[in-house]
């Protein structure tokens, strides 16, 4: 008998779903200093989680549960098998354990499998591809989304002796997940997932969690796939349980059977922490992609849609690059060149280069955007063409969000446009690069402002440490325009900033642009 082949997978975060149930009578029943001390403790270790004080990486959330299954989901992800251990049995150390028991549990681990990338489990393999990369530190160390509904169900694949899903050969599996994710590309920016593999860890083969702000978008999506072969011959499912996303300071509205809200409020009168709303240090800056997802491979685990999120915009900032961008900003600042605040004052801006075809990458461009539509967050998303007549210029995609978080997610969808080569911020480790955006032109000197470019772009070729300008419109606008230049390092654009010749750009710049620019810095 042939044995079928199996996926190569790598393991990232271990994922705890800890699925609580209150006991109402009681709570209602307690003494004041009972409830409060309960409350107290709840909040501290909640919001502990969510800071993930308790390790180096990772993420935890609460969520309030619908219907009977449960009243609390807290979902925790730890690098390791022993964080989790820790944070379980922690919990039972409150005062709010007392009042609750546990109604359901699912133990598993994040995972990439050879569905989406043989390459990357080749022997000595380099992904060359950017959005791949993203994509696979995304499936590995996931942020939790901070959309308000998430739905979270068990799966298996079948084994009947008409469906048997491990008897398929291999390419046969590939291709059904492949058609599989396509479905979940159109829900790009509604929904985003976190799947993993739970085989040897818990009951079935893989845990599924959804999330989004529309609970329909989840409905409709799962409806649809319900059609796909991979699922309506192949699937078998648990029980789905529903909920709501609530910060750790508001769990005592919860507990009074007040409304819930999603934003940071505290009738306990303490504000811990943020309830899993971004960690900075919990991820290196490589993997802070949203990645949620973008569905690369789409579905590239058994169990996988193939619409997941991804984290990571702009480019790496730590302590360290976030002082030197402020130095930078307040030299630039004394010369009387407004400079902006990180990621572009209020908004957070997310840059990828593409070698595709612009009007290919257009229309795919304009499918992500009808999505991110969907979001208060999102300020715009558009296509940047280079002004050159350079074979080598690449087209940019520039997505800008109210939020860093909502940037993370946006980057890893947007990471899964056609011949992605670069991320602006994480391309060159050697060099220094600098972003003017929003260079929005008065439309009567839109000529004036390219023709002073085009002699600046002269004087930049000449000058030490300077590696490449590009000056790049907007298809659907062409005065609105951004210039990125790369440089050997920050002092070799700080000389140009200092120079004559860049006084004289500003000053013109005042005449000619409808508003001031923003730059951005780019580590």
């Amino acid at each position: 008998m042939e044995r079928r082949q199996p996926p190569q997978t790598d393991e990232g975060w271990y994922v705890l779903h800890d699925f609580r149930s209150i006991d109402w009578d009681a709570w209602r029943n307690a003494p004041e200093h009972r409830r409060s001390r309960a409350l107290g403790e709840g909040i501290d270790y909640l919001s502990a989680a969510s800071d993930v004080a308790d390790a180096d990486a990772g993420d935890s959330a609460v969520f309030s549960v619908l219907g009977h299954k449960a009243d609390l989901l807290i979902l925790h992800l730890r690098p390791t098998l022993a964080e989790l251990d820790t944070l379980e049995r922690r919990f039972e150390q409150t005062a709010l354990a007392e009042f609750t028991e546990r109604a359901d549990s699912y133990l598993s681990v994040t995972e990439v499998s050879g569905y989406m990338s043989q390459e990357y489990f080749e022997e000595d393999g380099e992904i060359e591809d950017t959005g791949t990369k993203r994509y696979i530190e995304s499936r590995l160390k996931p942020t939790i989304p901070d959309s308000e509904f998430a739905s979270f169900y068990p799966m298996d694949k079948r084994r009947g002796p008409e469906h048997n899903w491990y008897d398929l050969p291999f390419d046969e599996r590939a291709d059904h997940l492949s058609s599989h994710g396509d479905i979940g590309r159109d829900y790009a920016g509604r929904v985003t997932q976190i799947i993993s593999g739970s085989v040897g860890l818990d009951d079935f083969e893989w845990g599924v969690t959804l999330f989004a702000d529309d609970p329909t978008d989840v409905k409709e999506l799962l409806t649809e796939m319900r059609f796909d072969p991979s699922s309506s011959a192949f699937a078998e499912f648990g029980r789905f349980l529903s909920a709501r996303r609530f910060p750790p300071a508001n769990l005592g509205a919860f507990l009074a059977g007040e409304e819930v809200p999603q934003d940071q409020e505290s009738s306990h009168g303490n504000h811990h922490g943020s309830g899993g709303q971004g960690h900075s240090h919990s991820h290196d800056h490589g993997s802070d992609s949203s990645s949620h997802h973008h569905g690369h491979d789409h579905g590239d685990s058994d169990g996988g849609h193939g619409h997941d999120h991804a984290h990571g915009s702009g480019g790496p900032h730590g302590d360290d690059d976030s002082e030197e961008d402020e130095s930078v900003r307040s030299e630039l600042e004394e010369l009387g060149v407004y400079a902006g605040q990180p990621h572009g004052e209020d908004v957070h801006a997310v840059v990828l280069y593409s070698a595709a075809d612009a009007d290919e990458l257009f229309e795919e461009v304009e499918g992500l955007r009808t999505n991110f539509d969907h979001y208060d967050t999102h300020v715009k998303t558009a296509v940047y063409e280079a002004q050159a007549d350079d074979s080598d210029a690449e087209t940019a995609v520039v997505s800008l969000w109210e939020t860093d978080r909502a940037a993370n997610t946006a980057a890893g969808f947007l990471a899964d446009l056609p011949d992605i080569v670069r991320q602006a911020g994480d391309d060159e480790d050697d060099s220094w690069g600098t972003m003017g955006m929003f260079y929005t032109v008065k439309p009567e000197h839109r000529g004036d402002f390219v023709g002073v470019f085009d002699d600046a772009a002269e004087i930049l070729a000449e000058m030490d440490g300077h590696r490449k300008t590009d000056l790049l419109a907007n298809r659907e606008d062409e005065n609105d325009m951004f210039i990125a230049s790369r440089w050997d390092s920050r002092e070799d654009a700080m000389q140009f900033f200092r120079s004559e010749e860049f006084s004289e750009a500003v000053e013109f710049g005042r005449d000619v642009l409808a508003d001031r620019p923003r730059h951005v810095f780019l580590a």
